[in-house]
């Protein structure tokens, strides 16, 4: 798909999703519960699908590079994006939309992961960075509420976040355990006959899609990503299918929920909050990747920032004590995406091809025979062509 493809294909989800709401009345489509269960299952399965692409390897390889992505990078992205908005219209509200924008969304990176031209380890790191970003997030969204509002209102506390990790990683640890016991026979069912092969691999499925659904019941999404690291059928690329036909979906819920929160001063904010964000995603991966060792994935992880239901789901959450939250995260969604699908197609389109090793132009050179220049002395002398010795007829030798 080309950028300017998947550009026209995300604002025609984005247009359908607005007809949708339009047409059918729905004005307060955000507060419904299967909305909210919907989005929050766009998002488990995001996060799931973008670690269950992570090379192991490469993702032990690059965890120091991960962990200050997902704290300090995080961190250094909410700042340089509030710098941005506070500057230009000086609101110190706008700090709890820099936090909501911060991250980068895992269901678009699992999306785009197959036709990236990432190297595998640029992969694990962006796919780690989208997956693992979302708590800190969450976080630091618990924190600055808490403060701006003297008590927390409708995010909840502390406290709570603190529970929501330990049941987290009690999910996940239950799945380990299970996969730990069941390891052994998924292996040897790998080498059997295809009837064996799909009926584990079907097992599999639904194993997976029981714990999705209990983490997505109780909003225990940190176990899906944790779940991808270990838990992985064998689908081939259905996996990563589902996951661009998600994104689409997601770009569509967000349409439902603009049709009856838009404004044109709102939209602007949005464009100048998803712009702040993209921009901060641009330094601090370059900052984050000054290695040599990223020198051939710095433009692209400069340009990988998206962002989709994590955004929204936090504006939601938002809404009822930030009046006009979706309002702005939405069109900043759409910024961002927009953004990314252009940036990302131009940089395919107008970077150099890589030159040959010790060919610095970059052309071929054509291999043309050398004139000998050897003194005569020590030039090859010609070997005289065979010549064939005459037949004579065998005779016994008389004795």
């Amino acid at each position: 798909m080309t950028p300017v493809t998947r550009s026209a294909a995300l604002l025609s989800a984005l247009g359908a999703g607005w007809i949708a709401a339009s047409q059918l009345g729905l004005s307060d489509v955000d507060q419904s519960p299967a909305y909210g269960f919907f989005i929050t299952a766009l998002l488990g399965f995001g996060l799931y699908a973008s670690t269950s692409g992570i090379v192991i390897a490469e993702f032990r390889r690059q965890l120091r590079t991960v962990v200050i992505a997902v704290t300090l990078g995080v961190l250094a992205k909410v700042a340089l994006i509030f710098g941005v908005m506070f500057f230009v219209f000086r609101d110190p509200q706008h700090l709890v939309l820099a936090v909501a924008v911060a991250q980068i969304d895992p269901l678009s990176v699992a999306a785009m992961r197959v036709k990236s031209k990432m190297s595998d380890s640029a992969k694990a790191l962006l796919s780690a960075w989208a997956s693992f970003d979302d708590p800190i997030t969450v976080l630091l969204t618990v924190y600055i509420t808490a403060y701006a509002l003297r008590g927390g209102g409708a995010v909840g506390g502390v406290g709570s976040f603190a529970v929501n990790l330990v049941l987290n990683l009690a999910l996940a640890g239950v799945a380990f355990m299970l996969w730990t016991l069941v390891r052994g026979r998924v292996r040897r069912a790998e080498e059997s006959g295809r009837r064996v092969r799909y009926a584990v691999r079907a097992v599999m499925v639904v194993a997976v899609l029981a714990l999705g659904f209990v983490a997505v019941q109780y909003s225990l999404l940190l176990a899906l990503a944790l779940l991808g690291l270990f838990f992985r059928p064998n689908l081939g690329r259905w996996v990563d299918g589902l996951a661009e036909a998600g994104m689409f979906l997601a770009i569509a819920a967000v349409g439902l929920v603009l049709a009856a929160e838009f404004s044109w001063t709102s939209a602007l904010v949005g464009v100048v909050l998803g712009v702040a964000a993209f921009a901060a995603q641009s330094v601090v991966a370059f900052a984050l990747t000054a290695p040599r060792q990223w020198r051939g994935d710095r433009v692209r992880l400069a340009l990988g920032q998206q962002n989709g239901l994590t955004a929204i789901i936090l504006a939601l959450l938002l809404e009822p004590t930030f009046p006009g939250a979706i309002a702005v995260v939405a069109p900043a969604v759409v910024a961002v995406n927009l953004l990314n699908a252009v940036t990302n197609g131009a940089y395919d389109r107008l970077r150099p091809p890589r030159p040959a090793l010790g060919n610095p132009s970059g052309a071929a050179l054509e291999r043309t025979p050398r004139p000998n220049h050897a003194p005569a002395q020590h030039r090859p002398r010609p070997t005289p062509a065979a010549t064939p010795r005459p037949a004579f007829p065998r005779t016994n030798p008389t004795p």
